[in-house]
């Protein structure tokens, strides 16, 4: 692979290795490096579009400002003059290498998936436990924020109490927070 075609900042740059070249700011440290989408690889009489198997290393060389472009504007016979300038925010980066993926670097994002599996399934797991016991209100998991303002004010107590401890613990939206709250003031108060 000689060349390749990436993606940085929103523009298409074709680079190659050991190649060095200003692009808009990217948010990264000197001496950081990054891995921009690939677009396109090529060379040694060989084109692959948009290839999952091919990554680019850029590294920060540092970051400059571009050179002062001036604006000036004139209406002729008012007396308007306004004069502004602009410098483009920039970085240099150089391009370390274009080649393959490593087989462990592929594995590492496959070993990541099943560990958020599980995070996701212990809270239906807890819903239906306080379900089944008859404190959480049928299908409060899929309720919205007004949906939840609205039903609060039908809800016994313990339906409350349970909703309220739910939401401290899995949603934290704010809005279903005071309105839980308030009704358990309210209900606590009579």
């Amino acid at each position: 692979m000689s060349y390749a075609i990436i993606s940085v900042g929103g523009k298409q740059y074709r680079v190659r290795e050991g190649e060095r070249l200003l692009v808009d700011r990217v948010a990264a440290a000197d001496g950081d490096t990054f891995t921009p989408p690939v677009l396109l690889v090529g060379g040694d009489g060989t084109t692959q579009v948009g290839p999952t198997d091919v990554t680019v290393t850029a590294k920060v060389v540092g970051q400059q400002r571009g050179p002062k472009i001036r604006i000036g504007k004139y209406k002729k016979r008012t007396g308007y003059k306004r004069h502004t300038g602009f410098r483009a925010a920039l970085t240099q980066i150089e391009i370390e290498s274009i080649g393959a993926v490593k087989g462990r670097a592929a594995a590492k994002p496959a070993a990541a998936k099943p560990k958020a599996a599980p995070r996701a399934a212990p809270a239906p797991a807890l819903e239906s436990e306080a379900a089944a016991a008859g404190a959480l209100p049928e299908g409060y998991a899929g309720l919205t924020v007004a949906q939840v303002k609205e039903a609060v004010g039908s809800w016994e107590a313990a339906a409350v109490a349970a909703a309220l401890v739910y939401e401290q613990e899995h949603g934290k939206r704010k809005g279903a927070l005071a309105a839980l709250e308030a009704a358990s003031g309210e209900e606590e108060g009579s």
